[in-house]
């Protein structure tokens, strides 16, 4: 019989060095994490803060995955993803764009639009190296650059200008050091657009600099009144340059599913694919079958959460702004940004008090950057009748605190 020696035996011996990497060190925890902890300890809450469809999946995408399993497809799949998948990713983007991929070599299947940028920024990123990035902007985009060992260059935009960064501030960031500009539009946490003609002289400032461009089209597919989205990739001059990003979590309530792809040329792509397979090897082969329906047959149901979205964006815009809290109509995704300057509140304060006294949940606009302070993000990607009361307990919140302000 082997003696096993008991931890008490051999006294602790601590590390005498920081084990934690310094870039690790460099970034801060996410700044909604921690609102998250004490929702989750709460009865009764109004969540107007996770990113996510209150969708259940369709129907028939789920069986599709269901279906999969059942057939025993539970194997690996190339590191690039399915053959199949690729091929209606690529049909998609050229029949809504006009932009051409080939499916065999410039499309990479990722768990979700999180890695695909973790993986653009890691393959294409040196030490020193600068990425522009525009803020407010989605939590992980300068962490993603700082572990790359990149610089992250933010370009603050403002509710003047509908939070839409533009050639100018672009043009005025760029630097001898500069690598990359990261665009993401419809924008994280604003619901901001850029029209074409911006997009257009920022991929000429590209051209000029001799810079890649990531896109991150996640929200490509929820847009409002009108408003025709612009694939980046799409624009003269730009597809040499840039590496797409897109998904299945929004526009098909599939988040859990985590499923997403870049679209680039072969040698980025084929860089990405290098991490990706020793890091992920392959996204989730059920969730690949899942997507190849949601292109195939999930069209209709694209539509009918974008028409209810924009029910409750109408709802849920007005209602902020009748109750003073001055908030652009967002082009897209599905945020609300409004200012709460008017309460005299920071917007850290506004996001404890409301969720503590009034047990609704939002999210500081500081989180996603400087430029984020004063507003806070609500999510309307929730029930109708949620919002509803939301409204209600935001006006019988924001009135004690102007009373207060006042007094």
């Amino acid at each position: 019989m082997i003696e096993r020696a008991s931890q008490t035996d051999t006294p602790a011996t601590p590390l005498r060095r920081d084990p934690i990497s310094k870039r690790v060190r460099a970034v801060p925890a996410s700044g909604i994490r921690r609102f998250f902890d004490i929702i989750n300890t709460m009865r009764d809450v109004i969540s107007l803060g996770v990113g996510e469809p209150d969708f259940v999946t369709p129907l028939r995408i789920r069986q599709a995955g269901t279906l999969s399993l059942e057939a025993g497809h539970t194997a690996y799949t190339s590191n690039f993803g399915m053959l199949e998948l690729r091929r209606r990713i690529a049909g998609q983007l050229e029949q809504l764009y006009g932009v051409s991929y080939d499916p065999a070599t410039e499309v990479l299947v990722t768990a979700g639009v999180s890695e695909a940028l973790d993986l653009a920024v890691r393959a294409t990123i040196d030490p020193g190296d600068e990425v522009i990035v525009p803020e407010p902007s989605y939590v992980s985009y300068a962490p993603c650059i700082v572990f790359a060992g990149g610089t992250p260059a933010m370009v603050p935009t403002h509710e003047q200008q509908g939070f839409a960064v533009s050639a100018r501030q672009i043009a005025a960031a760029i630097t001898p050091r500069t690598k990359a500009i990261l665009l993401g539009y419809p924008n994280n946490p604003t619901g901001a657009a850029v029209s074409r003609e911006e997009l257009t002289a920022i991929v000429r400032l590209a051209v000029e600099h001799d810079l890649l461009v990531y896109s991150d089209e996640i929200y490509s597919r929820l847009v409002y009144d009108g408003w025709q989205h612009t694939c980046v990739a799409a624009l003269p001059g730009a597809r040499e340059r840039t590496i797409l990003m897109g998904g299945f979590s929004k526009s098909y309530a599939m988040t859990g599913w985590r499923i997403g792809y870049a679209a680039a040329p072969p040698e980025i792509v084929e860089a990405m694919m290098k991490i990706h397979q020793y890091g992920l090897l392959c996204a989730p082969t059920m969730a690949q079958y899942a997507a190849i329906e949601a292109i195939d047959h999930g069209e209709p149901d694209v539509q009918a959460m974008l028409a209810e979205y924009a029910r409750r964006r109408k709802l849920f815009v007005d209602g902020l702004n009748h109750i003073g809290l001055s908030c652009p109509r967002p082009q897209g995704a599905f945020y609300a940004f409004p200012s709460i300057k008017s309460t005299g509140l920071t917007a850290d304060e506004f996001a404890e008090q409301l969720l503590f006294e009034e047990k609704v949940a939002v999210v500081p606009g500081s989180a996603f950057g400087p430029s984020g302070e004063g507003h806070v993000r609500m999510c309307y990607a929730t029930a109708y009748e949620k919002l509803e009361e939301a409204l209600v307990r935001l006006e019988r919140f924001v009135t004690k605190k102007r009373a207060a302000k006042t007094q």
